[in-house]
């Protein structure tokens, strides 16, 4: 399937939306992004399967949930905790107050390859 993009024109640039961690992105290739904490070392290289569509500006796959075949190739930056988010509870007049800290995990992966 060819996908014309604005104004009847092919889009030259290389693309996927990719899913991981309950959440969709859109990715290009150099992209470097902050996704939920995935298991592999600093350094390594990973496969994102769930491929829910890619593009490059000859031919444009569409999953049904997913594009059969497509893979996008990532290289593990860095494994790291953002910054913390502080909880507060209050119920006024019922001396109810509760304070707490959470830090989400997370993993900086820098898109490498992406094969239709």
């Amino acid at each position: 399937m060819i996908f014309k993009g604005a104004y009847g024109k092919l889009s030259s640039m290389q693309f996927a939306v990719i899913k991981t961690g309950g959440k969709q992105y859109l990715v290009t290739p150099g992209q470097k992004l902050k996704i939920e904490k995935i298991e592999a070392a600093e350094g390594a290289n990973f496969v994102f399967e769930e491929v829910l569509l890619a593009g490059n500006g000859k031919s444009l796959q569409i999953g049904a949930p997913l594009a059969a075949g497509a893979k996008v190739e990532a290289k593990v930056l860095k494994q790291n905790r953002a910054r913390k988010i502080i909880i507060f509870k209050y119920h006024n007049k019922t001396r109810y107050r509760k304070k707490r800290g959470h830090r989400q995990h997370f993993t900086e992966v820098e898109i490498n390859k992406i094969e239709i």
